[in-house]
């Protein structure tokens, strides 16, 4: 019989006795009533950032996507695969969230790799740097605006304009454009701070992140 990692067999005792035992009606709710979170995240899947801990949610609070620096693709039908998009659409038309957050962190690796162009050269290479071309003309903004800046302020500035861009392409979803133009959905960008703890939010007047 295949066997967990001993810290996720030790956890999860953990979660049957501190959480699960603790609060089994909310398992019933949620397993006959389905989920009906009011919120979508869409973060990086770096191990530091959880969102429903950063947040202190319950189960079925947040709906959560993940990836690679928390990008969202622009809206385009071609190819096959869009799990970005996919969990998009189902967010906005099949559970109706009236928030959307995206969430970008300090020192993503994502980032720090496509600032620096350092990657591994193999395949796992190769589809960091696809997925992280999203970012090629932010990039090239975030270079050119902080010449002569330190490694870590142009690092950061990346960062927080990958929530931006990320933003901008979400409102290149018909769906989203829509329930935006209604005022069923409200769209929120967000910067945590790792070191500190603290997290920011995107200032939709003047650009800036404002600290919480």
């Amino acid at each position: 019989m295949t066997q967990l990692p001993f810290s996720l067999a030790k956890g999860y005792r953990q979660f049957r006795i501190n959480n699960f035992a603790m609060n089994p009606r909310l398992y019933g709710q949620l397993a006959e009533g389905g989920q009906k979170p009011e919120v979508m995240i869409v973060a990086c899947c770096d191990s530091r950032v959880p969102p429903e801990v950063i947040f202190n949610a319950e189960p079925g609070e947040l709906f959560v996507v993940r990836n690679v620096a928390n990008l969202v693709p622009p809206y385009e039908t071609g190819g096959t695969y869009h799990g970005v998009s996919a969990a998009l659409e189902f967010a906005m038309l099949g559970l109706k969230v009236p928030h959307v957050i995206v969430m970008g962190h300090s020192g993503c690796g994502g980032v720090g790799a496509y600032l620096e162009e350092n990657y591994v050269e193999d395949a796992a290479g190769q589809f960091i740097r696809n997925w992280m071309g999203l970012l090629g003309e932010s990039r090239a903004e975030v270079l050119e605006r902080l010449a002569g800046h330190s490694r870590t302020e142009i690092r950061t500035a990346l960062e927080q304009t990958a929530v931006r861009a990320s933003l901008a392409n979400l409102r290149t979803f018909p769906c989203v454009q829509a329930l935006e133009a209604k005022g069923r959905v409200s769209l929120h960008g967000a910067y945590f701070d790792i070191a500190s703890g603290g997290l920011s939010l995107l200032d939709p007047g003047s650009g800036n992140f404002e600290i919480v």
